[in-house]
C-alpha cells in the first residue's frame, strides 16, 4: 500500500525540467535500447513524454522530461524501461514495464551465493531449467517475465506477482526442489486471485 502512496504522489507533481534520472547500460545492450533507426528509444520517449540521451562510450542513460509539465512518474517509467533493457529484456518485453501498474524487480545472484563463477553459472541453470523449462513455468504460472543475465535475475510483472515470482526465484537459488517451488505458486497465486476477487465484489458502486 505504501508503495502505492508513493506512485500516486510521483503522478501528482510536476518535475522541474532541470532533473534528470540516471542509468547505465553494458556496452552491448546499447544497440537494443537505441532500435534499429532509433525506432525503440524514439517509442519510449514519445510514450513517456522524456529526453533520452546515451552515451555509447561510458553506456550512462540520461533522462529528462520534455517539459515542466512530466511527471516524475513518466521519468521513473522510462528510467525503468532502461534498465530492464541492461538486464537483457527484449524491447517488447521492457515495454511492458511502462504499463501504469507494472514494475521491475531486480536479483543480484552474487548477493546470494557470492562472485564464484560455477556457483553462479549452476544456479542460473537452476533457474532457467532444462531447455528453459523451469523459467517458463514460472512465466506461465505468474503471469510475469524472468530475464537471467550476467549475474542478475530481472522479473517484469504487478507488484505483487513479481513479488511472489522473487519469493519463488530465491526458493529455487535456497536449494528447494522445483515442484516444491510450483506448489508454493500454485498456492500463492490461488489466495492473490482470490483477494483480487474479493476486493473487486467489495469495491463500492460509484
Amino acid at each position: 500500500m505504501e508503495s502505492k502512496e508513493r506512485v500516486r504522489q510521483a503522478k501528482s507533481y510536476a518535475m522541474p525540467p532541470s532533473l534528470r534520472l540516471y542509468a547505465k547500460i553494458p556496452p552491448e545492450r546499447i544497440g537494443v535500447l537505441i532500435g534499429e533507426g532509433g525506432k525503440v528509444k524514439t517509442e519510449v520517449m514519445r510514450r513517456t513524454r522524456t529526453r533520452i540521451t546515451v552515451d555509447s562510450t561510458t553506456g550512462m542513460v540520461i533522462i529528462e522530461p520534455e517539459a515542466p509539465d512530466v511527471t516524475p512518474f513518466m521519468v521513473m517509467k522510462a528510467q525503468e524501461f532502461v534498465k530492464a533493457i541492461a538486464y537483457g529484456f527484449s524491447p517488447e518485453r521492457a515495454m511492458r514495464v511502462l504499463d501504469e501498474d507494472q514494475i521491475l524487480v531486480v536479483i543480484d545472484l552474487k548477493q546470494h551465493v557470492g562472485d564464484s563463477p560455477n556457483h553462479l553459472q549452476r544456479i542460473k541453470g537452476r533457474i532457467i531449467g532444462e531447455k528453459g523449462k523451469a523459467r517458463k513455468t514460472i512465466e506461465e504460472m505468474t503471469g510475469t517475465y524472468i530475464s537471467i543475465y550476467d549475474h542478475y535475475v530481472a522479473i517484469i510483472g504487478d507488484y505483487e506477482t513479481a513479488n511472489i515470482t522473487k519469493q519463488a526465484i530465491e526458493m529455487l537459488i535456497q536449494g528447494r526442489q522445483h515442484s516444491t517451488v510450483y506448489r508454493f505458486l500454485e498456492r500463492a497465486m490461488f489466495t492473490l486471485r482470490r483477494e483480487r476477487m474479493t476486493r473487486l465484489w467489495e469495491k463500492p458502486y460509484p
